[in-house]
């Protein structure tokens, strides 16, 4: 069995998984080196004594961050005559509907290095003009003269006639040699939509050598451990295929906290969950059907990201959220937070540091400085005794209860309430309401009853806030894992290696037929081919490969497509389409009405049981998936550490209203499979807290596991 490491690099930590040859986990966690995150990688991995069997699979930030804070490299767009603004032109959204003066953010590459080669295919493959060779050099001397890094090639059509890229990519390569990067739309993104494929192709250009150079530095230090990446699809790959493709891995973080839940879910028994990483700046949220829940209509820094990501969608809600009243007099959390510094009030920040902190922001953003003293969710939490001063980060940090107060007491002035408990709890109903809106949109937006589904908190924050999601949603029950805070590098962890393929068909049907599917069968044969010899070259079995393959459909006459799945031999696929439209939007046409096939999908997995882990979206850990215990006494009372009051909103709930109750107060390393207690109550471990209000039930399930369910209301 292999020993495998899972590596997440955070904004202030690394967090480390690591699965040994006995089958047994161990949990590390490294202060992260921003300036080079190998640095706090290879520093955990000496700390832990990594054996050099080992696997290492790294989910990582620097694309995400590059295109962020817009530290990219030096890229240059080469694209067919008279297309060279189509990365200004855009689609003319606007964000902001209500904006006088709409801001968008500049595109990656200026006007002056968006160069033009004479050449034009047309919308069916063939060739209007062939390519002019001859301007090639001048082309050449400009990305020179310019100390280009990196070239993004997309050319009009290309998806269906390679063949003008590849002699672009070829003179290149003839002229600098490997000094040049340069990414192709046929192999990025051989899809129709010419501004999402050039978006795409640049923001891969863009990140590409910075990841390269990374890896590269990072595999070297590893060695001769093997090195993967996570990617935002939830699969990994090579890290020679991630430092080609870094877009790939642009929102892989996030990806890992899906994949990790999805795992741990399932060995739950709860194949359908919500998930809910709640950390300081942001909350994501997901939606897992039984599988993991992927599209390719993702977003990154204001720009279209059209490759496979894990569907999760990001809302402004964090511990770090800061509460204010508005010129109206209405509360509002967020989404501005107040970050690792200043951080939330109760963090304690001395006056010169604070001073120091806002001359630094405003030479530098010239945002207010106002922003540090304002209270924010976490000091809500402790104001309302959620959050214990003595038991943040076990311990190991101490919370300033005074300096939280009276950030809430001042804000409490602000809005005319009584006192800091009261601007406390509508500080957490403002913030849940934010988060609770993310999980409509995933769920009863796109036809999901929420009420079938298991919410599962992770994160620093999640377990604070889910049972009052839960409960407003009608969600039945909360699961929390063991360890809610590294659920990201147990995803990585147990991640499948896996690669997505796609192309543009476009094709008209009616009804399918035999004809149809003969046609498609025709253009996957060569997709499956490449699938399965990519895969091969990166070190895996062909027996292990198991190929997935789904079509972008739509009516004719629509904008946008639905993917439903396909199998060879297959002819249900109208049927599975007017389903998913009639789930999504709430209608079907006739069964004779014209369809459109639009895209192809190919997804390479491999795993030694590949079926089921396409099926789960994880790769079979069977060490991982033994590690329970026998259920035992239902007794918790050897967990209770102490007791104190803790605020609540008042049973049976009510809006604006808020009492203390008393709680017992849980260590969650005591509690063992089988314990049975009931709220309120509160659980300290060392990467969160868990709030159980009033009338919840909790149960420790063989997997150690706290299943949190509604119990009956008491009250009026």
């Amino acid at each position: 069995m292999d020993q495998r490491l899972g590596v997440d690099t955070g904004g202030t930590f690394t967090d480390f998984v690591w699965l040994g040859a006995d089958g047994r986990t161990q949990i590390h966690k490294q202060l992260s080196t921003p300036h080079d995150p190998s640095e706090a990688i290879l520093s955990g991995i000496e700390t832990m004594m990594v054996p050099e069997t080992a696997v290492v699979v790294h989910g990582s930030t620097v694309a995400t961050n590059a295109l962020l804070e817009r530290k990219g490299a030096r890229t240059a767009l080469i694209t067919t005559k008279g297309f060279a603004d189509v990365l200004a032109i855009g689609r003319q959204n606007r964000p902001d509907i209500y904006a006088l003066v709409p801001q968008k953010p500049p595109p990656l590459v200026p006007a002056n290095w968006r160069l033009e080669v004479a050449e034009r295919v047309t919308a069916s493959g063939e060739v209007l003009h062939p390519l002019n060779l001859n301007k090639l050099p001048a082309i050449w001397q400009r990305l020179q003269a310019e100390q280009i890094e990196s070239v993004a090639v997309c050319l009009l059509f290309s998806f269906l006639h390679l063949q003008h890229e590849q002699q672009i990519r070829q003179f290149l390569q003839e002229q600098a040699g490997d000094a040049l990067h340069i990414s192709l739309s046929s192999d990025i993104l051989p899809e129709y939509r010419e501004y999402e494929r050039t978006a795409t192709t640049v923001i891969n250009a863009y990140v590409v050598p910075l990841m390269t150079r990374y890896l590269r530095r990072l595999a070297a230090g590893v060695q001769p451990r093997r090195l993967s990446v996570m990617q935002s699809n939830g699969g990994i790959i090579s890290a020679a295929t991630a430092g080609a493709q870094a877009a790939r891995t642009a929102l892989s973080g996030p990806a890992g906290g899906v994949v990790g839940a999805r795992f741990v879910a399932g060995q739950a028994g709860f194949p359908e969950i919500i998930t809910f990483d709640m950390g300081g700046t942001s909350t994501d949220v997901a939606l897992c059907p039984g599988r993991l829940p992927t599209t390719a209509s993702g977003e990154i820094a204001g720009l279209p990201l059209r490759l496979p990501i894990i569907d999760i969608h990001t809302v402004g809600a964090g511990g770090g959220s800061m509460a204010g009243v508005d010129a109206g007099g209405a509360l509002q959390v967020g989404p501005e937070s107040a970050g690792a510094f200043p951080g939330p009030a109760c963090y304690g920040r001395t006056e010169k540091e604070i001073r120091d902190w806002r001359l630094e922001t405003e030479q530098k953003s010239q945002v207010s400085g106002l922003r540090s003293l304002l209270a924010t969710v976490t000091d809500a939490n402790l104001v309302l005794g959620r959050l214990d001063a003595d038991h943040f980060l076990g311990g190991t940090m101490r919370l300033d209860e005074t300096a939280a107060r009276e950030a809430l007491s001042n804000l409490a002035e602000k809005m005319k309430v009584d006192d800091a408990e009261t601007a406390a709890w509508g500080v957490i109903q403002v913030a849940n309401a934010n988060m609770e809106r993310a999980i409509r949109r995933i769920s009863v937006e796109r036809g999901y009853d929420p009420r079938r589904f298991t919410l599962m908190p992770f994160g620093g924050a999640g377990p604070l806030h889910a049972c009052e999601l839960a409960e407003s949603l009608q969600i039945p029950r909360v699961l929390v894992p063991p360890v809610p805070g590294v659920l990201s590098a147990l995803g990585m962890l147990v991640a499948a290696p896996t690669k997505d393929y796609s192309q543009t068909v476009m094709r008209t049907v009616q009804q399918w037929s035999q004809a149809d599917e003969a046609w498609l069968a025709a253009q996957a044969e060569p997709i499956a081919a490449r699938a399965i010899a990519d895969m091969v070259a990166e070190g895996h079995e062909e027996s292990s490969v198991t190929l997935r393959y789904r079509l972008d459909v739509r009516y004719k006459g629509q904008s946008h497509e639905l993917t439903v799945p396909w199998q060879a031999g297959d002819l249900a696929v109208s049927d599975l389409f007017h389903a998913a439209h009639e789930q999504r939007y709430g209608y079907r046409l006739p069964d004779d009405e014209l369809l459109e096939v639009v895209t192809l999908r190919v997804t390479a997995t491999s795993a030694a049981d590949a079926e089921s882990a396409l099926s789960a979206g994880v790769a079979p850990v069977d060490s991982l998936a033994n590690q329970h215990e026998s259920l035992g006494e239902p007794d918790a009372s050897t967990a209770i550490i102490d007791e104190k009051m803790v605020w609540f909103g008042e049973r049976p709930l009510r809006h604006g209203s808020v009492q203390a109750y008393q709680t017992n107060l849980y260590n969650r390393e005591k509690l063992r499979p089988g314990h049975q207690f009931s709220g309120p109550a509160i659980v300290f471990q060392y990467d969160t807290t868990i709030v159980i209000p009033p009338s919840w039930e909790t149960a420790v399930d063989q997997f150690h596991n706290l299943i949190l369910t509604k119990g009956e209301e008491t009250g009026d």
